[in-house]
């Protein structure tokens, strides 16, 4: 888990290239070479033409992220996937501008080097950042960390949520991205249609839960600027003090819509130690270690943090709406695979993971009737 500062040490989750999402190492280096401005003083000023070593992270299942390890620094490429569906969903010239944008009022995000809309360069667009170098969980956490250290960093990370919801789009220049009132309206409307877009045969069509969740929409409890990811495993914690977060990664949904909408869809991913085995298996961070919040204590924690207040039966439109979404990503993911797409083995299961979320979101549904 541990990035360490030390030049050439290991980077957790950094493995070899899958072969199918291999690109022309050649190629990106001589577009950083000759675009970005001062590159070789800056990133490899103890050889102007070795190429970097390249490898590829393992986790995450959408946009494709690289290490690229230079003599002097590491940088990380971003580049969409292959066979995706919606490209508008692998916009990364708006990942790119949106952290530009946001440098100087949320110091919590990497610092930019380049974007390359010339797809031609390795058949896609991409851009590359500087590596924020820290603790990133996994799964599990690798390091040792008490109850309390536990604890502090959950407090941690959710005043980094709240402290994003508070930035103003406007001063950093985001306001093109609020589309105005209905933010909840139009979230259950795209993901309901993306599903039926990304459907296969051997998935549920979760007609019961779009249907439920279209008729319980709330309003939008506030328009603010949201990351729309927010997961333990997009976080960066202080290699010195892992229970504090310096940065905040995959930007590639955020946008202006309502915080509470955000929590809804950080809280998919909680599974806390309390949950049954079923949901166990569905775990992929370490939201389950002594010392975390549950899932209650979390929006209650939130919600202090960020002046709101949410009863537990108007919270449910966002629990479920945030298992629906994660839902149709998973579907989304599964699609590629179905269709040969992809053959990464790991997006096999995806389809059974649909099955699961309809089969929790019903369960909560029913539960309030």
């Amino acid at each position: 888990m541990t990035d360490s500062p030390v030049a050439g040490a290991p980077v957790a989750g950094a493995k070899e290239v899958r072969e199918e999402d291999a690109f022309d190492v050649a190629a990106v280096d001589a577009w950083l070479r000759a675009t970005v401005n001062g590159f070789e003083a800056r990133f490899a000023s103890t050889s102007t033409s070795e190429l970097p070593e390249v490898k590829q992270f393992s986790a995450g299942a959408s946009n494709l992220t690289y290490l690229l390890r230079y003599p002097d620094r590491d940088l990380i490429l971003r580049r969409p996937p292959s066979g995706s569906k919606a490209k508008s969903a692998h916009d990364m010239g708006r990942e790119y501008r949106i952290q530009g944008a946001l440098a100087p009022v949320f110091p919590q995000v990497a610092p930019m080097v380049g974007h390359c809309d010339d797809e031609s360069v390795i058949g896609s667009e991409f851009y590359v950042m500087e590596r924020v170098v820290g603790e990133i969980p996994g799964k599990d956490f690798n390091v040792e960390l008490a109850a309390e250290q536990v604890r502090a960093l959950c407090l941690n990370t959710f005043d980094l949520l709240a402290a994003l919801h508070a930035v103003d789009p406007a001063e950093a220049g985001l306001d093109v991205l609020d589309k105005g009132p209905g933010y909840v309206a139009r979230q259950v409307g795209g993901w309901s249609s993306r599903f039926r877009k990304a459907i296969t045969p051997d998935v549920p069509d979760l007609e019961e839960v779009m249907g439920w969740l279209d008729a319980h929409q709330p309003d939008d409890v506030r328009r603010c600027l949201i990351h729309n990811d927010f997961r333990l495993d997009n976080i960066v914690y202080d290699a010195a003090d892992p229970t504090v977060p310096i940065g905040l990664l995959d930007w590639e949904m955020a946008t202006v819509g309502d915080p509470l909408m955000d929590l809804g869809c950080t809280m998919a991913y909680w599974i806390q130690g309390d949950d049954d085995e079923m949901l166990q298996l569905t775990r992929m961070q370490p939201s389950n270690a002594d010392g975390m919040l549950t899932r209650s204590e979390v929006v209650a924690y939130y919600c202090e943090k960020a002046g709101l207040s949410v009863t537990p039966e108007q919270w449910l439109f966002y629990e479920v709406f945030g298992l629906f979404r994660l839902a149709v990503i998973a579907q989304q993911i599964y699609y590629r695979f179905f269709h040969g797409q992809t053959t990464n083995p790991k997006f096999a299961p995806f389809g059974i993971l649909v099955d699961m979320l309809d089969q929790r979101c019903r369960a909560l549904i029913g539960a309030a009737s």
